[in-house]
């Protein structure tokens, strides 16, 4: 039961870091300083997407599926609403790169709004 709970817990984190990378950028526009944090995420997930990585969340959450004795994902909550939207069902090399480069201009875009609101003069 708890490892199951784990890997629930895992496919949720794992989901909260993607809207992060995708959304941080708004953020740190109203919290500047979330930049420091959030330049790193939305790197790495271009990083994933661009080179086809693996996320060391995914092998953990595997891992903890396997010490529950599941195979698959069936069952949760969590599992059957989250998981394909994380893994979406036909995701293709080419659709990832798109993906990466919607991540990559979303946030260059809020970055570059960031930065011409810090230079004007107050």
């Amino acid at each position: 039961m708890i490892h199951r709970l784990l890997a629930d817990l895992v496919v949720f984190t794992h989901l909260l870091f993607i809207v992060f990378v995708v959304l941080g950028g708004g953020l740190a526009l109203r919290w500047p300083r979330l930049a420091v944090v959030h330049l790193p995420a939305a790197c790495w997930g271009a990083f994933i997407e661009l080179s086809g990585g693996i996320c060391p969340l995914t092998p953990l959450e595997n891992a903890w599926r396997q010490a529950a004795g599941e195979a698959g994902y069936a069952g949760s909550f969590i599992e059957h609403y989250l998981l394909p939207i994380i893994y979406p069902a036909g995701l293709t090399r080419d659709i990832q790169f798109v993906l990466a480069a919607l991540v990559v201009v979303i946030n260059v875009a809020a970055y570059a709004r960031l930065l011409s609101r810090r230079r004007r003069p107050k």
